[in-house]
């Protein structure tokens, strides 16, 4: 039994959830949010309180269930909030401006990110990146995607990594 996915989603003050179909739409002070549900799961909206519920046990069905009720659940909490990721850069010489609504990842030459729709980019200093949008996948994925451009290295730390991520650092060479 999906414990994750029998749990109730309470819909709070100030944010709109309408079924269409299989097609959910939650609205918020944030923005708008659009998901199309798998057509095995049956989502049901009474008092501000959303339901998920599976027709049997199959695997499939399991799996779609407690992820089906994560995903609402994120949509919900993003339209209310915002989601943020933080990046930081180390290293001589590596450093970050924003240039309208994209970013310039400096190095030995320019290295310009352009920002998807919904994703709005701070730099509080020239060493530090947040990521800021509603939809939390596309929060944590354009934030990977700006950290593939120079993965922190482990033998001088060198490089762009998540501001809570540790990286372990390896020995050098040790000479005669």
């Amino acid at each position: 039994m999906s414990r994750i996915g029998n749990k109730p989603i309470a819909v709070p003050a100030g944010v709109e959830v309408k079924l269409d179909g299989q097609k959910l739409t939650v609205k918020g002070p944030k923005g708008t949010l659009e998901r199309e549900i798998h057509k095995n799961i049956s989502v049901s909206i009474e008092d501000n309180v959303i339901k998920v519920t599976r027709p049997n046990d199959e695997a499939k069905n399991r799996s779609l269930h407690g992820l089906t009720r994560t995903l609402i659940s994120n949509m919900i909490d993003g339209v209310e909030k915002e989601y943020t990721r933080e990046l930081q850069i180390n290293g001589v010489g590596y450093r970050v401006a924003k240039q309208g609504n994209n970013l310039t990842l400096g190095y030995s030459h320019s290295v310009i990110f352009e920002a998807p729709e919904g994703i709005t980019f701070d730099v509080p200093n020239q060493n530090t990146i947040i990521v800021r949008g509603i939809d939390k996948e596309l929060v944590g994925q354009t934030a990977a995607n700006i950290r593939t451009k120079r993965p922190p290295e482990v033998y001088r730390g060198k490089g762009i990594k998540y501001a809570d991520e540790v990286i372990r650092r390896k020995e050098g060479k040790t000479g005669k």
